[in-house]
């Protein structure tokens, strides 16, 4: 086993090196100049010069990358100028709106997805099936800003029952005390659920918006695997045995439909922690999404470079983790 997380480990290195060198021949090649953006545009020239000298823009392309690999290695991401703060303090500040609402749109799309999936599977070519399958093929289809603004329109404009969408909580109410950045947890670790409740008005809107592609990928990929599964003679023959039919399927049936559905479900969370820059935008939310979307209008090289990383990075740490749970629900799978 650890053997295996090591050489896994090992093997992440070409890629995440492969993904820093594209972000930045990408980011450099984009229309710009980050000098420019600093300076102003009605900067004298002689300024902008300094600026660009400064900021080692005037260096090859190769000298400009082994400096930046050179801060990587030395935990530095670099300065977020359109800030004035170093993209790791903007991230840590940051992050933790991003996690909130992409674990709350994870939770939202399990709950939803897999019992759908199994239920379709079960009653295959009903009403509930077909309902169903149409529902997922509206939920991978559906693009996130319309359903967004959709859904603004609809549940604040017109009902009145969700709040404005300005962020994760009230101007009139003040943030929880802080413990781990996720406002949720930390209004219930400190009692104040008043700070709770308004906080939860905030992120439903945006969770349900995030989670609906994700909810028709996991239904459909719940659906064909059970159905790949109680099509198989062990399935027959626990029937055959007299075995409950709930039985049947949940302890039967779904443990092993459960290894393809993992796998989706990890690269699934992946996509929600990095993927959320338009619900964010939407939603006014203050997390990394619209952080990166601030940078890219400013021409601000550092944090496009550390969010694309970061999510490569985090995008691997998911899939090595999904890898080692299959061991835990099939104990047939060794790693070697």
């Amino acid at each position: 086993m650890v053997n295996y997380i090591l050489r896994r480990i090992v093997f992440m290195i070409p890629g995440l090196i492969g993904i820093a060198l594209i972000t930045f021949i990408i980011s450099r090649v984009l229309p710009g100049d980050p000098a420019v953006m600093l300076a102003g545009e009605q900067a004298p020239p002689a300024v902008v010069e300094k600026i660009r000298q400064e900021m080692g823009l005037n260096n090859p392309l190769y000298v400009q990358f082994i400096d930046y690999v050179k801060q990587l290695l030395q935990g530095d991401f670099g300065l977020a100028w359109h800030t004035g703060n170093t993209v790791l303090g903007d991230f840590a500040t940051r992050f933790p709106a991003t996690l909130e609402l992409t674990i709350a749109s994870f939770i939202i799309a399990v709950l939803v997805a897999v019992p759908v999936g199994i239920i379709a599977a079960t009653k295959k070519e009903s009403v509930v099936d077909h309902i169903s399958r149409i529902f997922s093929l509206i939920g991978a289809c559906v693009p996130v800003f319309w359903l967004g603004l959709i859904l603004i329109s609809i549940f604040y404009s017109k009902l009145g029952w969700a709040p404005a969408p300005l962020g994760r909580i009230g101007e009139d109410i003040n943030p929880p005390t802080h413990v781990t950045g996720l406002y949720l947890i930390d209004s219930l670790l400190s009692g104040d659920f008043i700070a709770f409740k308004k906080m939860l008005s905030h992120l439903i809107l945006p969770a349900i918006c995030l989670s609906t592609g994700t909810m028709a990928i996991i239904a459909r990929m719940m659906r064909s695997s059970m159905l790949e599964v109680i099509g198989q003679d062990f399935i027959r023959t626990a029937r055959a045995k007299g075995i409950y039919e709930r039985t049947v399927i949940l302890k039967h049936a779904l443990v092993n439909a459960l290894i393809p559905t993992l796998t989706v479900l990890g690269l699934q969370f992946g996509y929600l922690l990095g993927g959320a820059v338009i619900t964010e935008t939407i939603f006014a939310w203050p997390g990394i999404g619209g952080y990166v979307t601030e940078s890219i209008l400013a021409t601000d090289y550092a944090p496009i470079q550390a969010f694309t990383l970061i999510s490569a990075i985090l995008y691997s740490v998911i899939n090595l983790a999904v890898d080692l749970l299959y061991g835990f629900i099939d104990p047939r799978i060794r790693y070697e």
